[in-house]
């Protein structure tokens, strides 16, 4: 690959990095950014400070030279482990994959179908990446079969997932301000900006009545509210209910059904991990580089 070439790659990855997307058009316009089509002039100032500019240019070249090689590595570390996985026909089952984009949920806060269509994209090529990279680097190794046995008798239930439901609630004290709420609801209101006007439950109505990602089995789910979130669509209001405490009216973010795993569908993934153990390997794909031809610009 020639340097020119990498150069290039290294501007456009770099204008992605802060949420932008170049294209040059007759005008030299630029768009900075998708969501509402910004467009700067590349043949004037980005900044002004006083009497000082900015030019586009020094904004270009202070970005190569703070991320270009990070970011350009990253990418080539990325294409290695692609062509090696390729070769070494190493690819991550669709259940462990679900698996780890379930656990991210959990961890996230509230995001809409789009942002989290946009998320789940972005975490599965980082998924993939990851195990294949692991693949690679241990697939000379090899851990016995009675040491595999007692590990996943000790630590094989970590790698399944326990079904959750992401809710939010409003809580209120009758049934008749209930069905004031889902009129509400029906003709376009927030559900979150309803739960700080109406909710009746103060450890959650300032944040919009989220509750949070629960187990279905956790104690602090109730199991009224387990039963309505399961039969419920994701990105959907439940009717009123008697609750506990009041009435409720539920918001289920997302639902994630439960993941379990045999002992020989996670035997490979065991196997990789323990490896790396026993390495002390980190998880880098420097090794891996001198398998392949790499030409770029920051050296050899």
């Amino acid at each position: 690959m020639s340097k020119k070439l990498l150069l290039g790659i290294i501007v456009v990855l770099l204008i992605t990095n802060i949420a932008s997307l170049l294209f040059w058009n007759k005008e030299e316009k630029v768009v900075i950014n998708d969501e509402d089509s910004a467009k700067i002039d590349s043949a004037e100032p980005v900044a002004s400070i006083g009497s000082e500019k900015v030019s586009y240019q020094q904004w270009m070249e202070e970005l190569r030279s703070e991320y270009g090689e990070k970011q350009l590595k990253s990418m080539i570390d990325h294409e290695v482990v692609n062509q090696l996985a390729e070769e070494n026909n190493i690819e991550v089952d669709e259940k462990v994959i679900d698996r780890e984009i379930s656990f991210l949920y959990t961890m996230q806060g509230i995001m809409t179908e789009e942002e989290a269509e946009k998320e789940e994209a972005k975490w599965r090529e980082d998924i993939i990446y990851r195990y294949q990279l692991q693949d690679l680097l241990t697939k000379d190794m090899s851990i016995l079969e009675e040491e595999l046995q007692t590990y996943y008798e000790g630590y094989g239930d970590q790698y399944d997932f326990t079904e959750s439901v992401q809710i939010s609630h409003i809580l209120v004290d009758d049934f008749e301000t209930a069905d004031k709420v889902v009129a509400e609801l029906e003709q376009g209101a927030s559900f979150d900006l309803l739960a700080k006007e109406y909710s009746i439950d103060d450890e959650t109505k300032a944040s919009g009545g989220y509750l949070g990602s629960i187990y279905t089995s956790s104690q602090f789910l109730p199991s009224s509210y387990e039963e309505v979130a399961l039969k419920m669509d994701n990105h959907s209001y439940s009717e009123p209910f008697q609750a506990d405490n009041g009435v409720a009216i539920l918001y289920l973010h997302r639902k994630l059904p439960s993941i379990t795993f045999d002992y020989e569908e996670i035997k490979p993934y065991m196997e990789s991990e323990l490896a790396m153990q026993e390495m002390n390997q980190s998880l880098s794909a420097d090794p891996l580089w001198e398998q392949l031809e790499i030409d770029w610009v920051y050296g050899n």
